[in-house]
C-alpha cells in the first residue's frame, strides 16, 4: 500500500480543525471515542472507506459504525423504532451501536454498509470525537484504530504502533474511558436482539426497555453484517462467474481494468477501468446491486488480482458466488 506521511495532531482547536479537513477531503484520521480510538473516514465516500479496510489490512468487507454528533443527524440516516428511539434517548452519547433500517436519505456509502439495507450507528460521547465529527459535517465511519486480528488502541500510541505511514493523521486526546468496544444492538423488524456486548450493559439496555434482549439477529448465517452479527451479506440473485474472460450473450459483465468483456454482454459495468484496487474495493456493492436485474440470469467477472485490497474483493465475490 501507499506509505502516508501521518501527522501527529493534539486534541486543541485548530488541530481537530485540521482532522476534520482530512476527513472531508477522504483521508483517514484515528481518534478517540469514550471506547477505544477509531480509524476515521467519510462514510459517504467509497474511496475514503475502502482505504480503512487497506489501512487495517482487513481481510472481508463487514459493515463499519456509521458516527454522528448528534440523534437528529442519525435520523437522516436510519429509520428508529419506537424501541430505537427510547434506546438513543437513553444512551446517546455513548458507547450504544444501533443497527437500523436505512432512511430513504441515508447517506452512507454501500461499503461501509457492506451493500445491506440497515446501517450500524453511534453517537459517541467524547469532547474530541464530537469536536471531529462537528467539523467533518457529515457521518463517518470508524471501526477500531488498530490493524486486523491486533488488540484494540486505547492510547494514540497504540494507534501510532499499528498505523504510523498507513494513515493520515492521529489525534491525541488521550487515554479512553470505557477500553472496549460499544456493545451493538440490532433494532430489525419487532424484536432488540444483542449482537455484541460492550461498554454498555444488558441490565441497563433491558431496564430503558422493560424486557428481555433477544440473542442474535432473525434469520442468522455465517457473515457478520455488522461488527459482532451473524448474518448474510447482501448477494445478489444471479448466479455469479469467476475469473471470466468475457460474458456469454444471456450474461452481465463485471469488468476490472482496461478493455475486456467480449461479445455483447446484455449489461456491463467497470469496477475501475484503471486497474485501481481502491476504486474497485468503493464499487463493488453498487455495481453488484447495478447488474443485479430481474431479467439477468448470470454475472460474468473478470479477473481480479489477490493482492491487497484484491484479497477482500475476491474474498465478496466468492461468498456472493456460493451454492445458494
Amino acid at each position: 500500500m501507499t506509505h502516508r506521511n501521518t501527522l501527529h495532531l493534539g486534541s486543541d482547536p485548530s488541530s481537530l480543525a485540521t482532522a476534520g479537513r482530512i476527513l472531508a477531503e477522504g483521508g483517514l484520521v484515528s481518534f478517540p471515542t469514550e471506547t477505544v480510538y477509531g480509524l476515521g473516514a467519510d462514510a459517504t465516500n467509497g474511496r475514503a472507506v475502502a482505504g480503512i479496510y487497506e489501512a487495517k489490512g482487513r481481510p472481508r468487507f463487514n459493515p463499519l459504525i456509521a458516527h454522528l454528533a448528534s440523534f437528529e443527524l442519525a435520523r437522516g440516516q436510519g429509520v428508529f423504532s419506537p424501541a430505537a428511539e427510547r434506546l438513543a434517548r437513553a444512551f446517546w452519547p455513548g458507547p450504544l451501536t444501533l443497527v437500523v433500517p436505512k432512511a430513504p436519505t441515508c447517506t452512507v456509502s454501500e461499503i461501509a454498509t457492506a451493500g445491506l439495507d440497515s446501517v450500524a450507528l453511534r453517537v459517541p460521547d467524547h469532547p474530541v470525537a464530537h469536536a471531529v465529527l462537528e467539523a467533518v459535517g457529515r457521518p463517518v465511519a470508524a471501526p477500531s484504530a488498530n490493524r486486523s486480528g491486533h488488540v484494540s488502541a486505547t492510547t494514540a500510541a497504540h494507534v501510532a504502533a499499528d498505523l504510523d505511514g498507513r494513515i493520515d493523521a492521529i489525534v491525541d486526546g488521550g487515554a479512553t474511558q470505557v477500553g472496549v468496544e460499544s456493545t451493538i444492538l440490532s433494532c430489525l423488524g419487532d424484536r432488540v436482539a444483542m449482537l455484541r456486548p460492550g461498554g454498555l450493559s444488558r441490565d441497563m439496555i433491558e431496564d430503558v426497555l422493560g424486557l428481555a434482549l433477544a440473542e442474535g439477529p432473525e434469520g442468522a448465517g455465517d457473515e457478520p453484517v455488522a461488527p459482532g452479527m451473524l448474518a448474510s451479506h447482501y448477494a445478489p440473485r444471479a448466479h455469479v462467474r469467476l475469473d471470466a474472460e468475457e460474458a456469454g450473450p444471456d450474461e452481465a459483465w463485471l469488468g476490472f481494468g482496461p478493455g475486456g468483456g467480449g461479445g455483447q454482454p446484455h449489461v456491463a459495468a467497470n469496477l475501475s477501468p484503471n486497474g485501481d484496487l481502491t476504486e474497485a474495493a468503493a464499487n463493488l456493492f453498487g455495481m453488484l446491486r447495478l447488474l443485479d436485474r430481474a431479467d439477468i440470469h448470470a454475472i460474468a467477472v473478470a479477473p481480479i488480482p489477490g493482492e491487497g485490497l484484491g484479497e477482500a474483493i475476491r474474498d465478496r465475490l466468492a461468498r456472493a458466488a456460493a451454492e445458494r
